[in-house]
């Protein structure tokens, strides 16, 4: 293939006029054989233009990604487009010396591409890779190796997260290419230039990539991971080039030497938190641990130290470099050995360095002032948490008074010195308050600090709210949330508390005062009884000012407000939710309509849709409201379902669940064949969230749903797609129970598609079926379709054959029913299966026929195992009726048992090692005991759980769903219907109630007794409750207990009499 006439397509390219036929042209020449390998060749190609090279390197990796892997498709299905093997073949051979020849700006490409080909080549087709990198890495020239390890860093990566036993191949690599990496390294040390310092940090890259998720002790002895880790020592400890310092100080982390810097701490932290810590790790990791925490503690923590006493002296050091040096420390502060040399420095730490991080800077003076929009989005940004040195200083704070003896006691001496100092710095009072606001748990739960915190607050802070300064009102906005939970003695101090944050709120000019306010209005309202009352009154104001900050600053914090204050006020703002709702709507739009930082706005826009939601929810008892509230959702559920914004579906599906919960109103039919629509074009995937949606227009207006035929047809339709495509059973699962759903409540009134349903579900019974409950939710749809309409069923039952043979389904339907009674759980799965079996009973073998023969004795053994299960279901949902009860608040503990000795390690209290330590601690204090002591702790789920296995097992995930059988008030009670039917059966074809009972064993009936008795009692306590609820009079109900009954024994006496 000819390289200049691709040249001049991708010429084509750039050019607008030229784009679309150009891109056509190449569409079609990508499927030649030869075209990609000349592509690369053109790519490579030094004469021509970088823009064009570029352009081709793109499309290269487009192909690479796209079309790489071998193609998926069933039998007889065209064979869809691939990179022809022998061009991949040719790309297998170039692609590393294409990475290592290539300038920068192409290089970046080709290595995604080689990332991609390893993931599907390697090790199967393209061993040479490790051979190419060797032979670049053992290359004198050192402008070889960044391309080499490039490509060596993407086979690395590929294999990062994957689980210890699939990285063999990653392993057998390495052993030939680390010590490589580690001779390079050591060559490239003394050079401090740019280019080598470049290439150091792709090593150490490498290193971490390799040593992340899983340490590969067989590669890394005790003598090589030593060498790596002086290496890594070294790197962390050297001096940056004073050249470093005429470089902006916003541009510095970029910079290859702080970078470099910043991957070594990366891989020290990682390692300690990992695989360093011997009260932590696993029992793989357990002797290394000790080992690495023994032989290199001092010598990290000398480095680690120095680089803080560097930042006290006010030496530059990188954001990164810092926060990994904390975080480092962090994990040292629960281990004894590494405790143990830093407490003579930590309390200098707390004092020189985490008090100055949690200080307000310069530079948050500078973006306040700027942009404080900015402000607040990074303030509450998770992911510049993760990153920031003032998040990592918090948890090196944290961890300090939490776990280590007179830290809490010692840092709140300085922190109040500070405070009570004539003239403080006010940026110096914030970082107090900061700290403070960080310890406010551990301090609420020491009885010491407990009892003085309202008064601190009284004094220190309600004060702040009326500072010149911005920050500082906002900071005490924040020491209040972090309060939330004290008790206040006094009701003057909650009230003066509510009206600060009331009044941050609504007239403070600053943007992130006014949403530290919303979040601390929020905290006290959840955890202070009193508060609800004292901001009533304001409510309406405060609600409106907060959809104009979140509509300001689209803050998904602010959300979650904003649901609270609904639920709590419901009432108060009934007269505003129309507004609410439509600024709400407005708000969404605006989010999803911004083309900037996606991800975040994708959260807030999800928190405007739970608002809604939480707004429908509360309203929902005052049609006026609703009627109003529910075009405007209807217009947000509208643009989600039209434009296919896939990311708001299951939001936009809980919005339609909510609208739908008590009527179905015209609007809201449309709404259905949206979703109709929504699930044949690409909503397929979300038929689970669908489904109370779903379940609410089939049951809430039945007569609406039944009024065309569409409606019934497209739940069909849906449930149809879902059991004959691949999906998982899950799905399958709740496809089953729609239709379970859709026969029992419109009973009588589908009889024309009832043999489609049955036949769907039949056919997928006869399929293979992984799990008991899909088998048993499909088996319940023909059980609901035998008690509702036995003739339909029977019928295709009868007709359809089981697989290779003349024998039909019926017979292998009732004995599958049978073996898998057990199966049936919960209360309504097992009260469908006894109406079930009693139909069963009821057509006996004069409708049956031989169909009954082999098992008519396992049926009432069935039923009585059944009503067994019932009954402590009926006993389990009776109990959780009862325990809505107010608990009693408790009592504050005082956490001293938390604090660790010097000499104690922190422990996981969830993992192994927390077990052999406890037991290890009570064996080892049996000797001073009085009587005998031996321990063997055990985890609480190996031990013997049966006596509370059918209580768990007594609901199952799809109850939800109701059908008329589940109503409170409906009349079909299992009990009584099988009592009166085998009265009835005994008198009117005794040998078929002989044949029943004949075979039943003492218990079995005893059980049948005890059943007959329970009916009565339920009857008469159905019937007392009827009276009572026609106003008659309710009298206590006793039943006598029948002694004798006919089990066809020629006993005296009939059944239930």
């Amino acid at each position: 293939m000819e390289s200049r006439k691709i040249i001049e397509i991708l010429r084509g390219t750039i050019e607008p006029s030229l784009r679309a036929a150009a891109e056509e042209e190449l569409t079609q020449m990508k499927k030649i054989i030869g075209f990609t390998p000349t592509l690369l060749q053109v790519v490579m190609m030094a004469e021509v233009d970088m823009p064009v090279r570029q352009a081709g390197v793109i499309y290269l990796k487009n192909m690479v990604a796209q079309y790489w892997k071998d193609a998926d498709y069933e039998a007889g299905e065209q064979i869809p487009f691939h990179i022809h093997e022998q061009d991949r073949a040719m790309i297998r051979e170039s692609i590393v010396d294409a990475v290592v020849h290539a300038p920068d700006l192409v290089r970046v490409q080709l290595a995604v591409c080689t990332y991609q080909m390893v993931k599907h080549d390697f090790p199967g087709r393209w061993t040479t890779i490790v051979d190419k990198i060797s032979i670049y890495l053992q290359n004198p020239d050192t402008n070889l190796w960044n391309g080499g390890l490039l490509c060596l860093y993407q086979l690395v990566k590929n294999f990062e997260y994957k689980k210890k036993e699939e990285r063999g191949p990653l392993h057998e690599a390495m052993r030939m290419l680390l010590p490589m990496c580690y001779e390079r390294i050591i060559h490239l040390l003394p050079d401090p230039s740019e280019h080598s310092t470049l290439l150091q940090k792709l090593i150490l890259k490498i290193f971490y990539a390799l040593t992340q998720y899983h340490m590969p002790l067989e590669l890394l002895d005790r003598e090589h991971f030593t060498q790596w880790m002086e290496v890594i020592r070294q790197v962390a400890d050297r001096t940056v080039p004073e050249q470093t310092l005429q470089v902006d100080e916003e541009e510095r982390p970029d910079l290859p030497w702080w970078k470099v810097k910043k991957w070594a701490l990366h891989i020290l932290a990682r390692i300690f938190e990992r695989y360093g810590c011997p009260s932590t790790v696993g029992k793989e990791y357990k002797q290394f641990a000790e080992w690495f925490i023994k032989t290199f503690s001092q010598g990290v923590l000398q480095v680690l130290l120095k680089i803080l006493d560097q930042y006290r002296n006010k030496v530059y050091i990188s954001p990164r470099v810092l926060q990994q040096t904390l975080n480092y420390l962090e994990q040292g502060v629960g281990q004894s050995v590494a405790w143990k040399l830093l407490k003579p420095h930590m309390l200098s730490i707390i004092q020189d360095i985490i008090f100055p991080l949690m200080c307000y800077s310069d530079a948050d003076q500078e973006l306040w002032n700027s942009d404080p929009y900015e402000y607040v989005r990074v303030k509450f940004d998770i992911y510049e948490d993760l990153v920031s040195p003032v998040t990592a200083a918090q948890a090196l704070l944290l961890s300090t008074v939490r776990k280590r003896k007179e830290m809490l006691e010692k840092t709140m001496v300085f922190l109040m010195q500070v405070l009570t100092t004539q003239g403080v710095d006010p940026r110096h009072k914030d970082g107090v308050m900061h700290m403070i606001g960080t310890m406010g748990n551990v301090l609420l739960k020491k009885k010491i600090y407990k009892d003085q915190m309202e008064t601190m607050i009284a004094t220190y802070v309600f004060p702040e709210f009326q500072s010149p300064y911005g920050f500082m009102r906002a900071r005490a906005c924040w020491i209040l949330q972090n309060f939330d939970e004290i008790r206040f003695k006094s009701d003057q101090n909650i009230l003066n508390a509510m009206n600060c944050i009331q009044n941050a709120l609504l007239n403070d000019q600053e943007l992130p005062v006014k949403v530290e306010a919303a979040m601390a209005l929020s905290a006290f309202l959840a955890s202070q009884n009193k508060a609800e009352k004292i901001v009533e009154p304001h409510i309406q104001p405060i609600v409106q000012e907060l959809l104009k900050v979140i509509k300001e600053t689209e803050n998904d914090d602010l959300t979650n407000v904003m649901c609270k204050i609904v639920t709590t006020y419901t009432e108060q703002l009934t007269p505003i939710a129309v507004e609410m709702c439509t600024q709400l709507a407005a708000t969404f739009q605006q989010v999803v309509e911004a083309e900037d930082s996606a991800d975040e706005k994708a959260i807030t826009a999800m928190g405007l849709l739970s608002t809604i939601e939480t707004l429908i929810n509360c309203m929902e008892e005052n049609p006026e409201i609703m009627a109003n509230i529910e075009p405007i959702t209807l217009q947000v559920v509208g643009l989600i379902l039209t434009k296919s914004v896939m990311e708001f579906y299951e939001e936009a599906l809980a919005l339609i669940y909510s609208l739908t919960s008590s009527r179905v109103s015209p609007d809201l039919w449309k709404c259905f064949e949206m979703m109709y629509q929504m699930f044949k074009n690409d909503g397929f995937d979300y038929f689970t969230e669908m489904m109370p949606a779903l379940h609410n227009y089939i049951t809430v207006d039945t007569e609406a749903f039944l009024s065309n035929e569409a409606h019934v047809m497209a739940i069909f339709e849906m449930c149809k797609t879902i059991l004959t495509q691949d999906c998982s059973e899950d799905d399958e699962c709740h496809a089953a129970k729609l239709l379970e759903v859709l026969v029992l409540q419109c009973q009588g009134r589908i009889n024309n598609c009832l043999a489609s349903i049955i036949q769907l579900v039949v056919e997928r019974l006869l399929r293979e079926v992984k799990t008991t409950e899909l088998r048993t939710m499909l088996l319940q749809v023909v059980i609901a379709t035998l008690y509702t309409a036995p003739d339909p069923l029977l019928q295709v039952l009868d007709q359809t054959m089981l697989p290779n043979t003349n024998t039909p389904l019926t017979n292998h339907f009732i004995k599958q029913w049978l073996n898998d009674i057990d199966c049936f759980l919960g209360l309504h799965d097992r009260k469908i299966c006894v109406l079930g079996l009693c139909t069963l009973i009821k057509l006996g073998p004069e409708r049956l026929g031989s169909a009954l023969q082999e098992s008519h004795k396992e049926i009432l053994p069935a039923l009585v195992l059944l009503f067994q299960g019932l009954k402590r279901a009926y006993a389990a949902k009776a109990s959780e009726e009862d325990d809505g009860e107010d608990e009693e608040d408790e009592e504050d503990e005082d956490y001293e048992h938390e604090v660790l000795e010097s000499d104690e390690d922190e422990i996981d209290d969830v993992g192994d090692e927390y077990l052999e330590k406890l037991e290890e601690k009570v064996n080892k204090s049996a000797g001073a005991a009085p009587f005998s002591i031996t321990a063997e702790v055990q985890d609480e789920e190996e031990d013997d759980e049966d006596g509370e296995l059918d209580e768990e097992m007594d609901e199952t995930a799809l109850e939800s769903f109701t059908t008329p059988l589940d109503k409170d008030d409906c009349d079909v009670d299992e009990y009584w219907i099988f009592k009166e039917l085998m009265q009835s059966l005994e008198q009117s074809n005794p040998v078929w109630y002989q044949a029943l009972t004949g075979s039943l064993s003492d218990d079995q009936r005893k059980a049948m007794l005890d059943v007959a008795t329970l009916a009565d009692q339920r009857h008469a306590a159905s019937e007392s409750k009827k009276i009572q609820q026609s106003g008659g009079y309710n009298f206590t109900t006793s039943t006598t207990v029948p002694q004798t009954f006919n089990f066809g024994t020629g006993a005296g006496g009939t059944f239930g009499s």
